[in-house]
């Protein structure tokens, strides 16, 4: 298999997947490094195809139902899991975090979290790593987009981390 070969069958396979997949799992798919597929994703996207990166691997967006809704949150480093959690237990999908940074303007992460284990992952990901939430830029204060199957759970979202004192109020 050639490159360009083997770069139409990265989309056909990213595309018919719906779970993210990881660099480290679509080299040894097609036999080549890490490197090579971190490669062939950037030339894929230079050509326009719509593949987005998040904590697990690379995804291609699918066209869901829901409502997207934006919420403002702020909470210390340690109470990232239960915030996330508080989304994904109330039915919505976690799309991103986004801070405003003085400097770089608006900073954002990928996330795509629809569960309790997605917020495991990530977490367990967040520790091995010895990263950073985006928040520790801003005081804690951050944006989460959600993906929500109706207002309801969206309401279920505010009502839960307001208790949990996650909701910064307009």
């Amino acid at each position: 298999m050639n490159a360009v070969q083997r770069r139409e069958a990265l989309s056909r396979c990213l595309t018919e997947t719906p779970c993210p997949v990881s660099a480290t799992a679509l080299a040894q798919r097609f036999s080549v490094s890490r490197q090579i597929i971190v490669g062939d994703i950037a030339l894929l996207r230079a050509a326009g195809a719509n593949i987005v990166s998040t904590p697990r691997g690379y995804l291609v967006p699918r066209e869901v139902g829901g409502r997207l809704r934006t919420l403002v949150c702020r909470h210390s480093a340690a109470e990232l899991e239960p915030e996330l959690n508080i989304m994904v237990d109330n039915g919505c999908t976690v799309i991103d975090v986004a801070v405003e940074h003085p400097v770089y303007g608006q900073l954002s992460g990928r996330l795509e979290l629809s569960s309790r284990y997605d917020v495991g992952e990530f977490i367990r990901r967040v520790k091995d790593e010895g990263a950073k939430p985006l928040s520790v830029l801003t005081d804690g204060i951050h944006l989460h987009t959600l993906r929500c199957p109706d207002e309801d759970a969206f309401q279920r979202v505010r009502t839960a981390l307001d208790a949990a004192g996650f909701l910064v109020k307009e």
